[in-house]
């Protein structure tokens, strides 16, 4: 796959012109999330270009910014369903490199990368990916987020267990000078956990992409340069 547009076109796109009628068959609130994908050019753009869904420029604009994808990376990819994350990362590393991605859903197979369909939660799902990977990883990226149920504070420990999760599995497998990034809620990882990701990390900080959503609260706690498994 060839990455066809940059984000910076897609977002010059926005403009709200299309209206959805109210259907019999619809909610309220159907009908407002219908007509939100309508006029949204992340949705559009991403259909367009054969990408498996609008997060797709979240990671384009993610490494836009930071710029760690590339040819020949080892990237590990949790909560990679429907796969667009998967796509940019087998496009940047050029036919080399090792990909291996994980999803408690079923993820359509692509060409260049390793899924398995798996919860991350279980106690084996880290060693299972460890098996697969062919050396130490230079990406760990987790785009994983708990299902809400509607209460604030219980869907943020939720989230941030899961992060928790994707950070201690960083630190097994990446390699010295590797990078880590997981998609956070309500202004970023609790104190304690960003506290050790800091002393292991040389570079933490939070970015939103513009291809998230205003109304969301989700952005990305972005952790370069680790310094190895020794100091971890």
């Amino acid at each position: 796959m060839v990455i066809k547009k940059s984000s910076t076109k897609v977002r010059a796109q926005r403009s709200l012109s299309v209206r959805v009628k109210t259907a019999k068959s619809r909610t309220k609130s159907s009908t407002l999330w219908l007509q939100r994908q309508l006029n949204d050019p992340y949705v559009s753009a991403a259909q367009k270009e054969g990408y498996r869904s609008r997060a797709t420029y979240k990671l384009i604009q993610l490494d836009e910014k930071y710029k760690f994808l590339g040819k020949g990376k080892r990237i590990v990819d949790l909560g990679c369903a429907p796969g667009g994350w998967t796509q940019i990362a087998v496009a940047k590393n050029k036919g080399a490199g090792q990909i291996v991605g994980l999803d408690i859903l079923e993820t359509e197979p692509i060409h260049g990368a390793t899924l398995l369909c798996q919860d991350f939660t279980e106690p084996n799902a880290a060693d299972d990916l460890k098996a697969l990977l062919e050396g130490e990883a230079d990406v760990v990226m987790s785009d994983m987020a708990a299902n809400t149920i509607g209460h604030q504070q219980t869907d943020h420990l939720r989230t941030i267990w899961l992060v928790e999760l994707a950070y201690h599995f960083a630190k097994e497998v990446l390699a010295e000078g590797g990078i880590f990034i997981a998609k956070v809620f309500q202004g970023g990882a609790e104190t304690t956990l960003l506290n050790d990701i800091k002393k292991n990390f040389t570079k933490v900080t939070h970015f939103k992409p513009d291809a998230s959503r205003k109304d969301s609260s989700e952005t990305y706690l972005v952790a370069q340069g680790f310094k190895g498994n020794k100091n971890a």
